[in-house]
């Protein structure tokens, strides 16, 4: 029994110094490419590992995998980031737009603003884990989240259970943040996700 108990607290012990060091990694990265050349490179290198570890590849070399994404995805990924910046522009122009213009004439503009925020914001949640679990062109990446984020509705309810977690926790102990607050937020989307993802593709196996 107490064998038993040792290994357990060891297999946990090993979760933890692995998740710190992805994070702490993600956060070094990100500065080595200045933070605007860094920050989605390093993200898309910390979903890789992390979706690895949900599939079962526990016993991944972190530091060689995280910087051979890194490497790999370093031009791609931020013509990623430079879209998604567009897109927040636009919400940001949109956004300005609705407090200016706030009379009734203008009012029935609101909603359909409203909705394409919301649906952006819904399918942000896919984009990285969509990034790294297919190999598809960029406009793919944002097409196939949005159509996933669609026909998950208990994905996005887990998703944004995890997001609640991580911010109360963090809130909770600010510490926590510099070790965990990238990789455990990562876990919380990706492996929703992979649920997502293993749906779709037991339907499209059954279908065949």
């Amino acid at each position: 029994m107490a064998k038993n108990s040792m290994g357990t607290l060891y297999s946990i012990t090993e979760w933890i110094s692995r998740f710190a060091f992805v994070n702490i990694l993600w956060i070094a990265f990100s500065f080595v490419g200045l933070i605007l050349l860094g920050f989605f490179p390093a993200t898309i290198a910390m979903f890789a590992i992390v979706r690895k570890w949900i599939r079962g590849e526990s016993e991944i070399p972190v530091f060689k995998t995280f910087w051979f994404h890194y490497k790999k995805e370093f031009i791609k990924g931020n013509i990623l980031g430079l879209i998604l910046v567009l897109f927040f522009l636009i919400i940001y122009v949109d956004l300005q737009f609705l407090q200016v213009n706030n009379n009734s004439f203008w009012v029935v503009t609101h909603i359909p603003i409203y909705l394409f925020i919301l649906a952006f914001l819904f399918t942000l949640l896919y984009l990285f884990p969509v990034y790294v679990h297919f190999d598809i062109k960029l406009y793919q990446i944002f097409k196939n989240a949005f159509l996933i984020m669609v026909i998950n509705p208990l994905s996005n309810f887990l998703m944004i259970i995890g997001m609640v977690a991580t911010y109360f926790a963090m809130t909770a102990i600010p510490g926590l943040a510099f070790f965990f607050g990238g990789s455990f937020l990562t876990y919380c989307l990706m492996w929703p996700a992979n649920r997502a993802f293993e749906k779709v593709e037991n339907k499209k196996n059954k279908d065949e």
